[in-house]
């Protein structure tokens, strides 16, 4: 069989290396196409029939996985070969090659180049020669897939209403493979956090890739059900069987764990896994709803596998705690005393008592409170602490589960005492300086000379001293000095000139300029005015 391959990359000569690398006759490609962009490449797969895709990820008019989406719908026997220099995804690479696809990191090694094309080739192949077999299975091969999957994503966001005979028009209308015995199982797989810090763009990467594993260890080569994202995080398998089939449940447990742990190793994420029982298909839409219901309420468990059960009762009425002794830790404790006590109650809670998404609200509540308190009674705006990114994502996933409350407990504590800290330190140091500033005011202090008594550099004291008291260091000392003239003006008879040397102005001038600069009249005149001596 001759084949026909498309080359995609913005770079001119990443093509040309991996054409130099390319022995086309010894891989059966009878064509080689290539493109720049998304555009070019929709353009030739609406002129050439495209058997393998070779693509680039990152393009600045669009990603290989939007390319790989309208593939998807419009060439769907495409088979797919990514190539990145994107080399953080290296944990990626294995779960791709679960699928029909490969993931290649730049630059390409011929012998990978060629294997990869190899594996395409013999998926093609089986593929081909599964739709000459069998037309009852080709509405689930990949061709079909897209139509399929916005069948249920309409369905289960009643875009199409869950009535019976809106789905069977449906059905007929897109052939999709469903019949009035038909019967569905639904499994919910929800990514609860990851473990390591990604943008939107490689998480979806990452999305991508567990798909793919799904498919192939929980629905494998059957075609007996589909996968697919239904929202971020949230990926969702349906499978189908006739009416009266029996699960193989004890077969799916084990393959769900098993997907779970590689998972966890592969992607480094935590999961939770939910069974729903058998449906209809109108009845899948209040099923999926239940199921991401106990997943908001599931703020406890990760990594575990949930089997439906018709008994579940509803969480009865949880009491939650008094907070008393976290606020009198905050206001007297230590950082570590605080989060331990906090850890204590909430542990104790998850042992004795059941706690679903609204428990762990209120308590989110009542902890935010002690803070919001704690910091109000020492005049600390909570927006100074928590306004910026870190603290918004995090306050935001506090509702997300236990562990993520736990994450927001002890920025916030953190957070919140070291803030308190360091004002007390800061009034501390405030006092000090006035108290020195006061006792040597005949003298001509620098900040040099002020800052040596709290052993902080001039720079720094002066500009903590202006955002505690509003005024520069030299303004308040001028203000304390004009402040004791006012007094020895009003309160005694002495000279002038003496008071201004008291207050260390050797130039007499001097001293009435600024006395009059801040009190609006000079000396004699502020005496003659407000003096108090000698008066009856």
């Amino acid at each position: 069989m001759n084949y026909h391959l498309l080359i995609v990359d913005d770079e001119v000569l990443a093509i040309e290396g991996v054409k130099a690398d390319l022995d086309l006759h010894h891989l059966g490609i009878s064509k080689l196409l290539t493109a720049l962009n998304i555009r070019q490449a929709k353009d030739l797969f609406g002129r050439e029939k495209i058997d393998i895709l070779l693509c680039d990820i990152e393009m600045p008019q669009g990603s290989g996985f939007d390319l790989l989406s309208w593939v998807r719908e419009h060439c769907p026997n495409t088979a797919t070969i990514f190539f990145t220099s994107h080399a953080n995804f290296k944990y990626a690479k294995e779960a791709l090659h679960l699928g029909s696809l490969d993931y290649l990191l730049k630059p390409v090694r011929k012998a990978d180049l060629e294997n990869a094309i190899r594996k395409a080739q013999a998926v093609i192949d089986r593929s081909s020669e599964f739709n000459r077999n069998s037309q009852s299975h080709q509405l689930w091969l990949k061709h079909h897939a897209f139509i399929i999957e916005r069948f249920w994503v309409d369905l289960i966001n009643h875009s199409t209403p869950s009535k019976p005979a809106a789905i069977r028009e449906l059905v007929e209308h897109h052939h999709i493979p469903i019949s009035d015995e038909s019967v569905f199982l639904p499994i919910l797989i929800s990514i609860k956090r990851w473990k390591k810090g990604l943008d939107r763009r490689d998480e979806k990467i990452l999305e991508y890739a567990l798909k793919k594993s799904a498919e192939e260890m929980l629905i494998g080569d059957n075609s007996n059900g589909i996968c697919f994202l239904l929202d971020r995080g949230i990926l969702l398998i349906i499978l189908v069987a006739n009416r009266g089939t029996s699960w193989d449940y004890e077969h799916l447990i084990r393959a769900c764990r098993q997907y779970m742990d590689s998972c966890i190793g592969y992607f480094y994420c935590d999961l939770s896994c939910y069974f729903g029982r058998t449906v209809e298909a109108h009845e899948m839409a209040s099923m999926v709803a239940e199921l991401r219901g106990r997943d908001r309420n599931n703020v406890v468990f990760v990594n575990q596998l949930f089997l439906y059960d018709d008994n579940r009762g509803s969480i009865p009425a949880v009491k939650l705690p008094a907070l008393g002794v976290v606020a009198s830790l905050m206001k007297t404790g230590t950082r570590d005393a605080v989060v331990h006590e906090v850890e204590a109650i909430v542990n104790n809670i998850v042992n004795h008592q059941e706690i679903d998404a609204g428990v762990l609200h209120q308590f989110n509540q009542n902890f935010t409170q002690v803070v919001f308190s704690f910091l109000n009674l020492r005049g600390i705006e909570a927006n100074q602490l928590f306004g910026d990114e870190e603290s918004r994502r995090i306050s935001e996933s506090a509702l997300w589960s236990v562990t993520d409350m736990m994450a927001w407990v002890r920025h916030a504590v953190s957070r919140a005492m070291n803030h308190a800290e360091a004002v007390k330190e800061t009034e501390k140091i405030v006092r000090i300086v006035k108290n020195y500033i006061s006792l040597h005011l005949d003298q001509d202090m620098t900040r040099e000379s002020i800052a040596d008594q709290v052993f902080l550099h001039p720079d720094y004291l002066t500009r903590i001293f202006k955002k505690e008291t509003g005024y520069a260091l030299s303004d308040y000392i001028v203000l304390e000095k004009v402040k004791v003239a006012k007094e020895l003006l009003s309160q005694t008879d002495r000279p002038v000139s003496s008071i201004a040397s008291t207050l260390g102005y050797t130039n007499f001038s001097y001293f009435t300029k600024l006395f009059k600069k801040h009190a609006g009249i000079g000396p004699m005149e502020y005496r003659n005015q407000f003096s108090t001596f000698n008066k009856s």
